[in-house]
């Protein structure tokens, strides 16, 4: 997350990694994948990873492809 968009630790909402999938369209193995690469943001709780939404919005914002408006 970038600096400036620093919010209290209250106020983040963390999604398991199923829910990142599932907004991401994609498998539980990329969304693992995406983490373990640096990526993705995560925190770990025991054996599973928590994923901030912001981080999810910021990667796929920062990943699109489209046509660059002229």
């Amino acid at each position: 997350m970038a600096a400036g968009s620093e919010r209290p630790l209250n106020e983040v909402k963390f999604l398991t990694v199923a829910e990142v999938a599932s907004v991401m369209r994609v498998s539980k193995m990329t969304v693992y994948r995406l983490v373990h690469s640096g990526h993705l943001p995560a925190i770990r709780v025991g054996r599973s990873f928590r994923v901030p939404e912001q981080a999810v919005h910021e990667y796929l914002r920062e990943s699109f492809v489209g046509v660059q408006p002229a």
